[in-house]
């Protein structure tokens, strides 16, 4: 009688570490998440100013070409 006291205590007790990591894993992912979505926030103006620079040096490039052409 003392053992299955003993195994349904464990069980418990198992349950709720499980239960514990498991939110806790699931809170971290989201944060993780908003700071993602905070960085590419931060991060897209220079992105876009980056792709508008790089076009602008590209087509630069191919005016060159034809002018040397």
């Amino acid at each position: 009688m003392l053992l299955l006291i003993v195994w349904i205590a464990v069980a418990v007790v198992a349950v709720l570490a499980l239960g514990i990591i498991g939110y806790l894993v699931l809170g971290a992912a989201g944060r993780l998440r908003r700071e993602l979505e905070g960085a590419e926030r931060d991060v897209r103006p220079l992105l876009d100013q980056l792709a508008a620079t790089s076009a602008a040096v590209e087509r630069r490039a191919r005016e060159r070409a034809d002018d040397e052409r």
